[in-house]
């Protein structure tokens, strides 16, 4: 009987573990704190405990990470969800399986010791962007509500550089800045930035931050894996936000600056806490908004750009 216990535990000690499944993800920007529960949830080991093997990317182009997931290149692309609806116009097929950050970031940034006083003040003024896209489904309604049309103001692709090109003077305003963010990055070059945004210019809240994957995938169990260790770092980094943070900041020595530290603090509490669950009646609302402003000709059924990973 010995020998025969004996021989099971040395054939459970040579058996190799189960392989862990590969997933990618391609963030939407250089990592920073907006990707807060990806990076500690690869950090504390809690994709490796769900069987996963994770491969984080950043991407070249801002606007890369969606035709990626949609090629079928990476698993996961973080975007946007004003987006999501144009990339289906577009004929993208990608659709939303999750969510990073529940309310809006955007704004419209310009430098508070400059001339712009108001949205209104933009007329015949140049506005850097970064995502093609984002400004017809905010930056126009935000526009139109203080009396500019788009055509009256010059749109310029700065990609990443947005606090760089309004401090240089490049640009009068950028599109695209986020509150959490870009506001800390100009004082970080010694100016001081001003939001305008979306919300208190007639754009109904959305979610900022959104998980897609190619709308031909057929199975989501690793993605749910996924999004559910992500639910375990953000429960961490609400509980214990400057220890998390302490962790966050040694994935890349880039990270662990006073920026970034200001920044953490001012995302954390925006990460949701149910990454898994579609706002049926959010997506909705926003579908009929962009189909108000003519961005849309009629919003798409909500199972043609969702999927509600935490339906029953």
């Amino acid at each position: 009987m010995k020998t025969f216990i004996a021989a099971l535990m040395l054939a459970a000690a040579i058996t190799p573990a189960a392989a862990e499944t590969k997933l990618s993800i391609m963030l939407d920007w250089f990592i920073n704190p907006d990707h807060g529960p990806i990076i500690v949830a690869q950090q504390r080991g809690y994709f490796k405990e769900a069987g996963l093997d994770v491969e984080i990317i950043a991407p070249a182009d801002p606007s890369d990470p969606p035709k990626m997931a949609a090629a079928g290149q990476v698993d996961l692309a973080v975007s946007y969800q004003p987006q999501l609806y144009l990339q289906h116009k577009e004929g993208l097929p990608v659709v939303r399986v999750g969510t990073l950050v529940n309310s809006p970031l955007y704004c419209v940034m310009v430098d508070a010791d400059g001339p712009i006083k108001s949205l209104a003040d933009l007329k015949g003024k140049r506005i850097g962007f970064s995502v093609p896209g984002i400004e017809e489904a905010l930056m126009h309604r935000m526009l139109r509500t203080n009396g500019v049309e788009p055509n009256q103001v010059e749109q310029i692709n700065v990609n990443f550089a947005l606090t760089s090109a309004l401090a240089a003077g490049k640009v009068d305003a950028t599109s695209g800045a986020f509150r959490n963010f870009e506001l800390h990055q100009m004082k970080a070059v010694g100016r001081t930035g001003k939001c305008f945004n979306p919300e208190d210019h007639g754009v109904p809240v959305y979610e900022e931050l959104i998980y897609e994957a190619s709308a031909t995938r057929e199975t989501y169990d690793d993605i749910k894996l996924f999004l559910d260790a992500t639910a375990r770092a953000t429960a961490d980094i609400r509980n214990d936000p400057e220890g998390t943070w302490e962790q966050f900041k040694t994935y890349a020595a880039e990270l662990d600056d006073t920026l970034n530290h200001s920044a953490w603090f001012d995302t954390y509490p925006k990460f949701a806490t149910d990454p898994v669950t579609l706002d049926k009646a959010g997506y909705e609302a926003f579908g009929a908004y962009l189909t108000e402003v003519g961005m849309l000709s009629s919003a798409p059924e909500l199972q043609s750009i969702a999927r509600d990973l935490g339906a029953k």
